[in-house]
């Protein structure tokens, strides 16, 4: 599955996109986002916060949807309105 970070996390992941083959067992990406924080210092230092959003097929996505199937998973830092 192709990942791709952007703005903060891509500072702190070291990286904008990568291809992951991801274990059976992730259902959501919640779990896509706890296993890679389990992964190594920089992607547990990039989700800490537990702020980064999600967009599975560029559409947004909650912590609970699912990712079975998709094809793209993006990670973002919150956006501020102005």
């Amino acid at each position: 599955m192709k990942l791709v970070y952007f703005a903060s996390l891509r500072e702190r992941i070291g990286k904008a996109e990568e291809e992951r083959d991801l274990p059976s067992n992730l259902r959501s990406v919640a779990d896509l986002i706890g296993w890679l924080s389990a992964q190594d210092q920089y992607y547990a230092a990039a989700f800490a916060h537990g702020t980064a959003r999600a967009a599975i097929d560029r559409v947004h996505a909650k912590p609970e949807a699912a990712i079975a199937g998709a094809r793209e998973i993006a990670f973002f830092p919150p956006m501020t309105g102005g």
